[in-house]
């Protein structure tokens, strides 16, 4: 039986917009430098592993879900040690990202060359949300890893750039 409380299906895109604003907010903020998406990634892959021996990379900044523990978790580093460990009480089935993905400066580049630049310059925009997902946002394949970067300006739909984390190319962009 499983004792956690039932949750409403909207928390989870708010969970995932929390995380990828760490992502890109940080970049923003001024409060930290920025740092490549992978910075981080071997202390918190291997905290995952210690917490479960299945637990997959499922989004980019922090989070990782074990399907034997049915749960998902989710790790910040800072400074080359974890900052933060909390479970995440939502049921959800996450398909770990693909292993190879590139990283989210190289991401950011197709992204500005794809219309991000140009969005930024003619709106006074900025880049308000960077997150790596598999499945979300990819037409032609929905098992495919992909960042999305969403710019976002004062009046304005904001504008979507979906970067194939395989290869870097823009797949589709779209205002909304």
């Amino acid at each position: 039986m499983d004792d956690r409380a039932p949750r409403s299906p909207l928390r989870l895109p708010l969970a995932v917009v929390c995380a990828a604003l760490c992502v890109a907010g940080a970049a923003h903020a001024g409060s930290a430098p920025p740092f490549a998406a992978r910075a981080g990634l071997e202390l918190a892959s291997a905290a995952a592993q210690a917490w479960s021996a299945d637990a997959a990379l499922v989004y980019v900044e922090n989070l990782f879900y074990s399907a034997s523990e049915d749960r998902a978790r989710l790790w910040s580093v800072r400074g080359g040690r974890i900052a933060a460990a909390e479970n995440l009480d939502m049921r959800f089935d996450a398909p770990p990202v693909a292993s190879g993905w590139l990283d989210s400066g190289a991401a950011l580049a197709a992204a500005e060359r794809g219309g991000g630049a140009e969005f930024r310059k003619d709106h006074g925009g900025r880049l308000e949300t960077m997150l790596l997902m598999r499945g979300a946002f990819s037409e032609g394949d929905p098992d495919e890893t992909t960042w999305t970067l969403v710019y976002r300006a004062q009046g304005v739909p904001s504008l979507f750039v979906v970067v194939s984390a395989a290869d870097g190319k823009v797949q589709r962009t779209w205002r909304g």
